[in-house]
């Protein structure tokens, strides 16, 4: 009956899910765990008809054209720049730190002098880690990079994470950095938008196919069965030789042969106010004073007249198997040999293919997971 499996309907499924089907005319069988495609992009309305994203702020933003361009066939857009302010000394300062966050915190004299060794050490409208800025050797550097560190960075860090900044990969402390300039986008991309429907519209558009199945509210382990002795995959008890995509867990998959990853998970609080607007934009993050890490307001994203509106508060917690959602993959250099021992035992299997954060054990952003899966599929499919 069918011709792929492909187990999750979030972006790494659904692209390819769309690419077989459209591009070799080819039956898929989609398998997702909830009860909504879209992953963890999934929006809808509220009471209020505001328009929330169910788990976590999606800000859509691309450097690659070829991502922007596959994605404008399944929708239309909205030029959308975000901003993020965070919470200091009970002042409100945009961040990334930039040049207009060192003159809403320092004196003017000493702002003027920290620009000035940034911009003799580093170019114009760049971005700089902030471990890597630790490293300088001039102590006016050293002085900014110790304030954003304490300030910003180390206690978000430590409650994002559940662990100090130093033990975490570099590739996701780089993610926190100081831009050197005075733009106040959070993101700096050629392309910034959102889906003008939102994001569930765009996934509907993407998989209405005939040749694509969906089955929702379906733990894969209901309908397959994967054979890791004599390496066969078995759909409702008949033997599956076409390719499995796979999005999910790979120590699931694979029933743990090796141990537990491990993820961080985040408890989403959303809330509705009694008034037309509670912050100034659309994220403000606070590092230190709270439990939760940031706080999101959705009529900033998508603006409507409504006298209530809706925030999100974040409380980053530890995941626990069956009982929340597994966000974020843990990057130390043990879990990654963990990993690799999955990835090795699963290279057996000649038609099972691994995308995305859960399957890759890999922090994807929105852009880069829709460029791999085409990728993929270009290159495997």
């Amino acid at each position: 009956m069918f011709d792929y499996i492909v187990v999750g309907a979030g972006f790494a499924g659904s692209v390819i899910a769309e690419r077989v089907a459209n591009k070799l005319n080819k039956k898929v069988l989609t398998i997702e765990k909830r009860n909504h495609i879209g992953g963890n992009c999934y929006d809808e309305k509220d009471e209020n008809n505001i328009l929330i994203h169910k788990y976590g702020p999606h800000l859509f933003h691309t450097d690659y054209k070829e991502v922007f361009d596959y994605l404008s066939n399944f929708t239309e857009w909205e030029i959308y720049n975000h901003k993020v302010l965070a919470y200091i000394d009970g002042k409100k300062v945009p961040i990334p730190f930039n040049f207009n966050t060192l003159y809403e915190v320092f004196p003017r004299s000493l702002a003027q002098k920290l620009e000035k060794a940034l911009l003799e050490e580093y170019e114009y409208n760049t971005k700089v880690p902030i471990l890597e800025l630790k490293k300088s050797k001039n102590k006016e550097l050293q002085f900014l990079a110790d304030y954003v560190y304490e300030k910003i960075f180390v206690n978000y860090t430590a409650k994002q994470w559940g662990m100090k900044p130093e033990e975490i990969d570099s590739a996701v402390t780089a993610r926190v950095p100081i831009f050197i300039g005075r733009d106040d986008r959070y993101f700096n991309d050629k392309y910034q938008a959102l889906p003008k429907k939102g994001y569930t519209k765009l996934f509907q558009n993407m998989l209405n196919n005939k040749n694509i199945k969906i089955m929702l509210n379906t733990d894969f382990k209901e309908v397959l069965n994967i054979d890791i002795e004599n390496k066969k995959i078995y759909l409702l008890n008949q033997e599956f030789k076409g390719k499995l995509i796979f999005t999910g867990m790979i120590d699931e998959l694979c029933e743990y042969k090796f141990g537990e990853l491990p993820y961080r998970s985040v408890d989403m609080k959303f809330e509705i106010i009694d008034k037309e607007y509670y912050q100034e934009v659309a994220t403000v993050n606070y590092p230190n004073n709270y439990d939760f890490t940031r706080i999101t307001e959705f009529k900033h994203i998508h603006p409507i007249k409504t006298d209530k509106t809706t925030i999100l508060k974040e409380y980053p917690q530890e995941y626990i198997k069956d009982k929340n959602t597994p966000y974020y993959p843990i990057f130390t250099e043990e879990n990654q040999k963990k990993y690799e021992n999955y990835k090795e035992f699963l290279n057996n299997f000649k038609n099972i293919i691994l995308v995305g954060r859960l399957a890759e054990y890999k922090y994807y952003d929105m852009d880069d997971i829709v460029k791999r899966a085409l990728d993929v599929f270009e290159e495997n499919i």
